[in-house]
């Protein structure tokens, strides 16, 4: 079984050097073991949290994009998305709003800090606060339950956002699985050998900071000035360096093999300058994002390109987003009427029982489907979704024709699948319990009985 792992990264900003060694490249590296189901995505809903110029927004989205691509990521391996691009994502993320306590987002970290900053200043406790930082949490369970994925790699500060994830999930599986655990418990996944970077002041790289070394922006003169500016302490040429205490050995280590790093280790300590020693960070870090970088500056240049590679990745991952979505729909109430003026009733007729019947119907996004009704009027199953009425006809013609046993087949402990030549065409009802499922069988059974002459 493969494992299914989901990274996003919001839309806010440039990619910088520790960006690229903390998450980009250590997550492009998993996607290309063999057992991984990758998917990653621009999380550009996101960004509205906390970014209000759209300048800004389009403009990280398109480096964004370019960068990942530019670093490796193959598309026809993963699934690469914008977050924007799925509807069923906010959609989901309402849902989920609706089982969420308050008190649960009340605790967040992000909400805490806020409302902690605000009470040190002596103002309204939710002064600038937004619903979009205060639910977020929600929206983020949402793009890892959409895809029910099991690992996500997160930083220790998200660790949080993961646990509200599994408990949002555990709490709408109770209220509407009936027996179903609709999405599987996701892990954060924190990779402590994953090298962060310090910035040219020694704290963490970060925007926050201002202290950044760029990844591709400003091309190689770019990276140059930066790393230029990275602090050192006062020792002159030919006086030992402290090389574990040195910044630029921490983010020579992180690009270099170990041969190499150990080399510039001692180098330093024999009292290499801080300016050959820049010189050489500066050399080894462009030795492996040069190419990257004439990739980047090419994809760009062709931003349709970036666009088609975007639209492929949302068709593949609204494959599994549509119907999933239909699924939950349905558990929370929200299905299609089974009479509506529309809807075009036929009696089972030949190979069915006179009083159950076939309801053929559209469904919100245009597509064919139809569903079994019992004597009693009640929903048996629900047909998978056919673009063409004439081959949703023709199932259900299939069905028509077929033994009642030949058809069902049982599906975990409460549920049960309509299959046609070993492909499953339809799903049964969400039942509670394996009594309930019995129950609705037997009535599918006499549903599909035939007729007394």
């Amino acid at each position: 079984m493969n494992t299914r792992v989901l990274t996003g990264i919001t839309t806010s900003g440039t990619p910088h050097l520790g960006n690229y060694v903390g998450a980009i490249r250590p997550a492009i590296l998993s996607s290309q073991r063999d057992n991984v189901d990758a998917f990653f995505f621009l999380a550009d809903y996101h960004a509205l949290i906390k970014c209000e110029d759209p300048e800004r927004i389009a403009r990280s989205r398109l480096e964004i994009a370019a960068t990942w691509l530019a670093a490796g990521l193959d598309p026809e391996r993963v699934t690469f998305y914008r977050q924007s691009d799925i509807p069923e994502i906010p959609e989901l993320s309402w849902m989920l709003t609706c089982v969420t306590a308050k008190g649960l987002m009340n605790r967040a970290h992000a909400y805490k800090a806020s409302v902690d900053q605000n009470t040190a200043k002596g103002v309204d406790e939710d002064d600038g606060v937004n619903m979009g930082l205060f639910s977020y949490p929600i929206l983020m369970a949402a793009d890892i339950l959409m895809f029910n994925a099991h690992d996500v790699p997160v930083g220790r500060d998200q660790t949080q956002h993961l646990e509200m994830a599994r408990d949002i999930a555990q709490r709408f599986n109770h209220l509407y699985g009936r027996g179903r655990e609709f999405f599987v418990l996701p892990a954060a996944v924190i990779a402590d050998d994953v090298a962060t970077l310090p910035g040219l002041d020694g704290r963490k790289m970060s925007k926050s900071y201002n202290n950044t070394v760029p990844l591709f922006e400003g091309g190689h003169k770019a990276l140059k000035a930066a790393v230029a500016r990275i602090v050192t302490d006062s020792r002159g040429p030919g006086e030992p360096k402290d090389a574990e205490a040195s910044h630029l050995y921490m983010i020579f280590r992180a690009f270099a093999q170990p041969a190499e790093a150990a080399a510039f280790r001692a180098e330093l300590m024999a009292g290499m300058g801080w300016g050959d020693a820049k010189q050489r960070l500066c050399d080894r870090v462009e030795l492996e994002i040069g190419p990257m970088r004439d990739r980047y500056e090419d994809l760009i240049a062709h931003p349709a390109h970036i666009e088609e590679v975007l639209q492929a990745g949302a068709h593949k991952a609204r494959a599994i987003a549509t119907p999933f979505i239909q699924e939950l729909r349905n558990a929370v109430g929200l299905r299609t009427l089974a009479c509506t003026t529309t809807a075009k009733v036929s009696k089972v007729g030949k190979g069915g029982a006179k009083g159950a019947r076939y309801v053929s119907f559209r469904d919100e996004d245009g597509q064919f489907r139809f569903r079994l009704l019992s004597v009693e009027g009640e929903e048996l199953f629900c047909s998978i979704a056919y673009a063409d009425p004439k081959q949703a006809g023709a199932v259900m013609g299939r069905i028509k024709q077929s033994d009642a046993d030949a058809l069902i087949q049982l599906e975990g402990e409460t549920g049960f699948v309509i299959t046609v030549a070993g492909q499953v065409v339809a799903r049964g009802v969400p039942c509670a319990s394996p009594t309930e499922r019995d129950v609705c069988l037997e009535a599918l059974r006499v549903a599909l009985q035939p007729q007394e002459a």
